[in-house]
């Protein structure tokens, strides 16, 4: 399992977790807390009516009081209102009035008039100076037919006379619970949701973070050219530069042990040819074995300078990750290629062709660096041309990009030969030269990465090479 789903199930479990519990505790003590703030409203009630009946109890004849009268009468009446999107339609409290005795004298509903309630908790607790509640299911079977009974005393002076009841269903304040809950679970909902998008937006973040690090160093892996990805200023970040300069370090130290053994077995054979032409010339030769031995040495040291500064070069552009991007004109570059090449056209007669594909866009590069990559293939390719033959130097364009060709009409590449020729210091033998420095092709491959393209070259089905460099379009 990959590290980001890894972060995201246990940020979700654990957000899961805590709101279950939150949810539970919050849906749990909705209806407790209801059902406490109706006993609390029907105490208030219950006392204020106690009091208001004190007189006409006291009196005996609570039959034609006339509060109780008016209490009858809001029994009957019948309402239409909303509360909280809630419907009321009929008044809900039931009020009974009973006797010191715990007998019912008076009752909103004239159902129980005459029974003994000294039984009931309400009445009965009430009627021993305590604190008088009950709640009664009318069918057994049901919960939510619960009724909540709240009594208070009644008092003349400090004897308790009698007992009034104020009773409610508990089914009145169920819709409003059962709002309250579903209001909660919704939000909670929605809550859970939103922190979801959040642990997925963190997940994918950091999932982001460390396949653009694992692209890098796979990147590396495989010796091309890339730079550091901005990975922020986090442990990711910190964590790349290390990798970074971990690199660095152990790249600069294997590339210098590598161009120091290459360099060293390289330079033995000039080296050589310079001792022994040397010594030969301290002997007394004819002039024409001295001048031959002096063009040996001079032509030798020649090759060592040239070697020198083409690894040096080489070594500049394998060490750059990234470069500096200019729109470049092709049709420029180009001619600036033929003219570097001139004089070595003119010395075997070749005649360069240029051809430009119609409607080119022009690429983004660095043009130093591309105009010497392919004057690298153009040496190459007028080094193996017959004389007096055409070197084709092309220019077109696909979906995958940009390509530069540069064909000639040469022997081709030996079989032998095919999977060497970007082999640093390999070289072949020229028709009518040495070898070379065997560094010009590495340089154009190096040249081609840092543009983040490639370069090929492949034997023609009607003889002789083609060198393609393609560049990625802008």
């Amino acid at each position: 399992m990959k590290i980001g789903l890894r972060i995201l199930l246990s940020y979700f479990l654990i957000l899961a977790l805590a709101a279950w519990l939150v949810l539970n505790v919050f849906v749990g003590e909705v209806k407790p807390g209801v059902r406490a703030t109706l006993e609390d409203t029907l105490v208030d009630t219950a006392q204020l009516l106690a009091q208001l009946v004190a007189e006409d109890v006291k009196g005996g004849d609570i039959a034609h009081a006339a509060l109780v009268g008016r209490m009858q009468n809001y029994a009957q009446r019948s309402v239409d209102v909303k509360i909280s999107g809630v419907r009321k339609a009929s008044l809900d409290y039931r009020i009974t009035i009973t006797d010191a005795r715990g007998m019912v004298v008076f009752d909103t509903d004239n159902q129980d008039v005459g029974k003994d309630y000294s039984r009931w908790n309400d009445v009965y607790l009430t009627l021993r100076g305590k604190y008088g509640a009950r709640s009664t299911r009318t069918d057994p079977a049901n919960e939510d037919s619960t009724v909540m009974h709240v009594a208070a005393p009644i008092m003349d002076h400090d004897k308790i006379i009698g007992v009034l009841t104020v009773a409610k269903p508990i089914a009145t304040i169920i819709p409003f619970i059962e709002r309250s809950q579903a209001k909660i679970l919704r939000r909670s909902g929605w809550l859970l949701l939103a922190a979801l998008i959040i642990g997925i937006g963190f997940s994918l973040w950091l999932s982001s973070s460390l396949r653009r690090l694992q692209r890098y160093a796979d990147a590396v892996a495989r010796d091309e050219k890339i730079g550091l990805p901005e990975l922020g200023n986090n442990e990711i970040g910190a964590l790349a530069q290390a990798l970074e300069a971990m690199r660095i370090k152990l790249e600069g130290r294997q590339y210098v042990e590598q161009v120091m053994h290459t360099l060293a077995h390289e330079l033995k054979s000039p080296i050589a040819a310079i001792q022994g032409s040397a010594e030969l010339l301290s002997e007394d030769l004819p002039a024409a074995a001295r001048q031959h031995f002096l063009n040996n040495i001079i032509e030798q040291n020649q090759r060592q300078k040239q070697l020198i500064d083409k690894l040096l070069a080489l070594i500049k552009i394998e060490q750059q990750q990234s470069l500096e991007q200019h729109s470049i004109d092709l049709n420029s570059l180009l001619n600036l290629v033929k003219a570097d090449a001139n004089v070595r056209l003119q010395e075997k007669a070749l005649e360069l062709q240029i051809e430009l594909a119609p409607d080119l866009v022009d690429i983004k590069g660095d043009a130093l660096l591309l105009r010497q990559a392919l004057g690298n293939l153009l040496d190459n390719a007028i080094a193996f041309a017959p004389h007096g033959s055409c070197i084709g130097l092309s220019a077109t364009q696909d979906s995958e990009g940009l390509a530069l060709s540069i064909s000639d009409r040469g022997p081709g590449i030996p079989d032998y030969a095919q999977q060497r020729i970007f082999e640093r210091f390999y070289s072949l033998a020229r028709p009518d030269a040495a070898k070379s420095t065997g560094l010009g092709l590495p340089l154009v491959r190096e040249v081609a990465l840092l543009h983040g393209g490639s370069v090929s070259v492949s034997n023609r089905t009607d003889g002789g090479a083609c060198a393609c460099l393609r560049l990625p379009l802008p």
